[in-house]
């Protein structure tokens, strides 16, 4: 009998627990999907070592975060299904039954809409993720070969272990709230609405005024200072501490903003007297101003979550396609060796504190470079620890082409000031120094300098002809793009002079070469600055020695992944000369490592960047979406006395989709704004690795709110209107 009552109840209903049902839907369909990483990435083809566990691994977490964020949501829809319910729930106790048959009832309408929810959910989420094995493979730009149709027993009970916590949550405060409510409360809760206070209008618009200046304020502080990530070391604390003061102001601004609200939409609409006395335009703005009081820290909340998913989405996919576009150019060859070489300004820290051992006294400075093709060889090692093989290793085992680059201080042995610098360029042709510079020692170390020969041999590995420079003159190369190229190419379009040494040198050149400018295999760029000079030049500067890296493509016809692990675990011997050491052996970096730590970073990234996203899109909807649908309740008698008074249903549903739109509009356009102005920073920082497209990921986000915000206010109205209605064709004395 229970469960007959409760399967009608849940029938007749049915618009009231629909947005219960989206959200509980949407949830479960996100958190299944996203959770098949691991068999999507395996259908893709994608044979990178640990990547489907690194992945499933912070997704199952992240999803455990998000499921909090859902069962607070669960918890929000449920209390406007018994506040809308609470009359009919008392009367059940007026007829004679017991709570705790009300309370069966509650259990079992629960049960069966979380059912149909997460039958549906996953129904949705088998086919989403069937779809994103095909986004999944073509982020990490591989064919599926043999697609099949799969379905993930680790999703499926992750998501079902969620389900069941948020479904137990919302049961216990359901039973809670029917054992602790009044039967005089259950039975008059119709009839007792919200209480409103109003505000002076006047205040508001000061608060309101006032919001407006901090948010603008914070705005000009974050464009003219920029995250904290761009201050040096000594600066830094400093950098911090403004960037939490713009972070306090903004945060402040918004809420000041919605709180005063109210008071502006008065008055701004009250002077408009043609469009304030037209239709219903009094009665939305009434209505407008007195919900705004109540639910300005809500707005306020929704409006920041939004600039959070709107950014998170926009810049974290952005970041991870700059770096996954520019791969190519960061990692010329199949393999790079570094060794580090001691300067002045290095020698005495890693002898006092980085080596303090007996060795330490074989340190040297350098005085010149060393050959490191022929010193290229040592021990091999396990996989999985240091232990030696005893296996001697020699590049040359797999060594096709190689060349060696030799990159030099711009100040000779025993100096200290180098000779070239960005700000001295920047200064020569009457510009600022780019903010990209801020954080950097680039002015400290200045530009280095290497041999053309050198150069033009890495420009034949890579297929491009040589390119001549004389005794006096020079050419900027620098592989990180961007902001830096655009610089050096200005500076040598200008036909400014560097000197090096006493000696004037003039530009080979006016554009800054970046395509065979990397001097080592790296994730985010390895030259910042170069200035190519003749060979002839070089020897007479007798320039401090700073690095040397070893570039090599394998032998021809060899196959890559045997050669890595050929001299993937090597321990290279000490390099000696005269039996002291000039420096260090520094990063050793193939090319396929960067390939699938550039592939596993955008991977996470644009999973764990949709993912959160969406769910604080759903998030931010699903509580708007609440608030209209418990204002539209508690406005019932409004709108049936605008009925009885002949206001049309066109004019009635016209006020209920104004008071929607603004409350659905208006956070969404300040989170916007936090947004634009955030991401042109963001942009700003992210120019010195490259220019940062983001017209394909706003295409992105944009469909990712039209499906998931748009899709609620158009839920919201629905549903609004029909209570509208149901509430008009009501008939019952006061």
């Amino acid at each position: 009998m229970l469960c007959k009552l409760a399967w009608g109840n849940v029938r007749r209903a049915g618009r009231d627990y629909l947005v219960y049902l989206l959200t509980l839907t949407l949830g479960v369909t996100v958190f299944y999907a996203f959770n098949t990483i691991s068999m999507q990435v395996d259908i893709a083809g994608i044979d990178e070592e640990g990547l489907a566990q690194v992945m499933g691994s912070m997704l199952g977490y992240l999803t455990y975060f998000l499921a909090g964020v859902m069962a607070f949501l669960m918890v929000y829809a449920n209390n406007f299904i018994m506040k809308r319910r609470k009359k009919e729930f008392g009367l059940y106790q007026v007829l004679g039954m017991g709570r705790g048959r009300v309370a069966t009832i509650m259990a079992l309408e629960t049960v069966i809409v979380s059912v149909v929810a997460f039958v549906a959910g996953i129904v949705l989420g088998v086919g989403l993720s069937q779809l994103m094995t095909f986004f999944t493979a073509s982020l990490f730009k591989t064919q599926i070969a043999n697609f099949r149709f799969f379905f993930s027993v680790h999703a499926f009970n992750l998501t079902l272990a969620c389900m069941l916590v948020m479904f137990v949550l919302t049961l216990l405060l359901n039973l809670r709230a029917v054992r602790r409510t009044k039967l005089i409360e259950l039975m008059g809760a119709e009839r007792r609405n919200e209480s409103i206070k109003t505000r002076n209008p006047w205040i508001a618009i000061a608060i309101f005024a006032v919001g407006v200046v901090l948010v603008g304020v914070a705005y000009y502080r974050l464009l003219r200072d920029g995250f904290p990530l761009t201050a040096t070391d000594s600066k830094l604390q400093e950098a911090m501490n403004q960037f939490g003061i713009t972070t306090a102001m903004v945060t402040v601004g918004t809420f000041a903003l919605f709180w005063g609200l109210s008071g502006m939409l008065i008055k701004l609409l009250q002077s408009l007297r043609g469009v304030y006395w037209r239709g219903l335009n009094m009665f939305i703005v009434r209505q407008l101003a007195a919900k705004v009081n109540t639910v300005c820290f809500s707005m306020g909340v929704i409006a920041m979550l939004l600039f959070l998913a709107i950014t998170s989405v926009t810049c974290g996919m952005s970041i991870a396609n700059v770096m996954n576009e520019n791969l190519e150019r960061y990692n010329p060859v199949d393999v790079s060796q570094m060794y580090v070489y001691y300067t002045p300004d290095t020698f005495d820290y890693y002898k006092g504190y980085v080596n303090p051992s007996d060795e330490a006294d074989r340190m040297a400075l350098a005085d010149t470079t060393v050959d490191l093709y022929p010193a290229w060889h040592g021990e091999g090692k396990s996989a999985d620890s240091n232990d030696e093989t005893g296996k001697k290793v020699n590049i040359a085992d797999v060594a096709g082409e190689h060349v060696q680059i030799d990159s030099y201080l711009s100040y000779p042995l025993g100096g200290s000031d180098p000779s070239v610098t960005p700000s001295e360029m920047c200064k020569t042709m009457g510009e600022k120094l780019p903010k990209a510079f801020g954080g950097s020692n680039a002015d400290t170390m200045g530009l280095f300098v290497t041999p053309a020969s050198q150069y033009n041999k890495l420009r034949q590995m890579m297929g491009e002809e040589p390119v001549s420079i004389g005794r006096d003159q020079y050419l900027l190369t620098c592989d990180m793009g961007g902001e830096l190229v655009d610089l050096y190419t200005k500076y040598m379009a200008g036909g400014h002079a560097l000197t090096l040494g006493g000696h004037t040198l003039k530009p080979a050149t006016d554009k800054s070469d970046e395509d065979t400018a990397a001097i080592a295999n790296s994730a985010m760029g390895s030259n910042p600055g170069t200035v190519v000079v003749a060979d002839e030049l070089l020897s007479q500067l007798n320039l401090q020695p700073y690095s040397s890296s070893l570039l090599v493509n394998y032998k021809q016809g060899m196959d890559t992944t045997e050669a890595d692990e050929s001299i993937k675990y090597t321990l290279l011997d000490n390099l000696l000369v005269d039996g002291k050491e000039p420096g260090f052996w520094g990063a050793f970096i193939t090319r396929s490592e960067m390939y699938t730590q550039a592939a596993q970073m955008n991977g996470l990234i644009s999973y764990l960047a949709i993912y959160i996203g969406f769910v604080l899109v759903v998030a931010c909807a699903a509580i708007l979406s609440i608030q209209q649908l418990s204002n539209v309740a508690d406005g019932s008698r409004s709108y049936r006395v605008l009925a009885q008074i002949g206001c049309d249903d066109r004019q009635i549903r016209h006020s209920v989709m104004a008071q929607q739109a603004v409350f659905f509009l208006f956070p969404l356009a300040v989170g916007l704004a936090h947004s634009f102005v955030a991401l042109k920073v963001i942009i700003e920082l992210v120019s010195i690795f490259g220019n940062m497209s983001i017209g394909g990921t706003v295409g992105l986000t944009c469909a990712i709110f039209l499906a998931a915000y748009g899709g609620y206010f158009l839920v919201t109205y629905l549903m609004s209107t029909g209570m509208v209605r149901a509430a008009i064709a009501t008939r019952y004395s006061e």
